[in-house]
């Protein structure tokens, strides 16, 4: 069954990085488009980061554009979020999410994707 797996995340001074991983099972990545959404404590879900199915085309929402990069390794199953120059804003459960298609990702809401993760804490504090 479709199944994914954050690691990566804990407790980084502003200014530092981190990478999450997000591990699937149950489909390739050929085929599905991976998002990366937060939530912080008292707001809305939000998007961060999506890749979309066949070519891995990239998309940033803007609160992370040039900071974040999202890339992944298909012979691992594996998507990966660099974070650079984190901010206390960044504070969030980060969980990544998947459905099947979708080669340009940026129209996707979090309503869109069907399995998600459980998430990994991320903690941007001095």
């Amino acid at each position: 069954q479709v199944q994914l797996v954050e690691s990566g995340g804990g407790l980084v001074q502003p200014g530092g990085s981190l990478r999450l991983s997000c591990a699937a099972s149950g489909f390739t990545l050929d085929y599905h488009t991976i998002g990366w959404f937060r939530k912080a404590p008292g707001k809305e879900r939000e998007g961060v980061s999506c890749i979309g199915s066949g070519d891995g085309t990239p998309y940033y929402w803007d609160s992370v554009k040039g900071r974040f990069t999202v890339s992944r390794d298909k012979a691992n199953n594996t998507v990966y979020l660099q974070m650079d120059h984190l901010k206390p804003e960044d504070t969030a459960v980060y969980s990544c999410a998947t459905r099947r298609g979708g080669s340009y990702c940026s129209h996707l809401t979090r309503y869109m994707y069907d399995y998600w993760g459980q998430g990994t804490q991320v903690t941007v504090s001095s």
